[in-house]
């Protein structure tokens, strides 16, 4: 069992400085994301929002227009940061606000925060202009840059006592993080293709025609790149209805956020699968009122006694 530690201690002003930083970074640049922190009590909010902010410049970083030496430098940089916050070593009117907020709540939660390294350990990848034959291949990829965020997450969430099953809770985090990676990487098919980075596995691309890469509108010329996302579409979606097995052990709240965040992605794939060149014209997106609908059937609890009753029937 995972149980996060929920003080109610008074928090100082600099601590409440950094984690309002770290929730208006979240809210500006994180929509999807910040749909679903936002049914989270205050503490594991703002958990969640230090946790975000933290991966962001990372992710920035990696995405940025830096020399790549100056790249590596600075994730060698975050990787200290990491470093001061595992040794204790951040004090509450440190500089850096992120740190400030993510030391903090690394000391009120369980926070594996070696998933972070496992973060930077990704972004390096992209560095190195890795690419990946197989999906074996890219679940590596994924796991570091997703999977270990739905782990790092968990932390935060805690799990419900006694819930069943809850030694793989870390397991189904790690899927649903997949899941969501997968379903990132085919809505971004053509602006990484821009950007040089091929994600989806070369096996695949072979397999549906495609291994010229997607550098415009429309698909290489006799490939099936529908079937390709169709392909795609079905793997995530296993993800998912894997990954989903972690709404039953968590929280009502922490379940809402999580049935939220993946909802989302889930209606983003929906939207993919109805029109798979649709991800080579622009990006695909849901608007506003659609995203509030899944965040209030993430409250609602909808997905999780759906899963419950698919695991009862299972069990019978």
């Amino acid at each position: 069992m995972i149980q996060a530690v929920e003080s109610s201690a008074h928090e100082s002003a600099p601590v409440l400085a950094a984690y309002s930083y770290c929730e208006t970074v979240t809210g500006q640049q994180a929509r999807n994301f910040a749909y679903g922190i936002r049914l989270l009590p205050a503490p594991k909010r703002r958990a969640m929002s230090a946790l975000y902010a933290f991966s962001r410049r990372v992710d920035d970083i990696g995405d940025g227009e830096l020399a790549a030496d100056v790249k590596v430098a600075r994730l060698e940089e975050a990787r200290a940061t990491l470093a001061r916050i595992h040794e204790g070593a951040v004090e509450e009117d440190d500089t850096d606000p992120v740190a400030v907020a993510l030391a903090h709540a690394a000391r009120r939660f369980p926070i594996p925060l070696g998933g972070l390294d496992e973060l930077i350990d990704g972004v390096q990848m992209d560095l190195r202009g890795e690419t990946y034959e197989t999906w074996d291949d890219l679940k590596v990829y994924c796991r570091c840059v997703a999977g270990a965020i739905g782990r790092l997450s968990l932390g935060v969430f805690g799990t419900e006592p006694g819930a069943r099953g809850a030694e793989r809770a870390p397991e189904y985090a790690d899927t649903l993080g997949l899941a969501l990676q997968l379903t990132n990487i085919l809505r971004d098919v053509r602006e990484d293709a821009e950007d040089g980075r091929t994600y989806l596995p070369a096996d695949d691309l072979a397999k549906f025609g495609c291994s010229a890469g997607f550098s415009g509108p429309k698909p290489p010329e006799g490939s099936d790149f529908a079937g390709l996302v169709h392909f795609e579409v079905r793997r995530a979606r296993a993800l998912f209805a894997e990954g989903y097995r972690l709404l039953p052990m968590l929280d009502r709240r922490s379940g809402a956020c999580v049935a939220a965040m993946a909802g989302i992605y889930r209606r983003l794939l929906d939207r993919i699968e109805r029109d798979p060149e649709a991800v080579l014209r622009g990006r695909v997106s849901l608007p506003g009122r659609e995203k509030a609908y899944v965040a209030v059937r993430g409250l609602s609890g909808l997905d999780t006694r759906h899963v419950t009753r698919r695991a009862v029937r299972r069990r019978a």
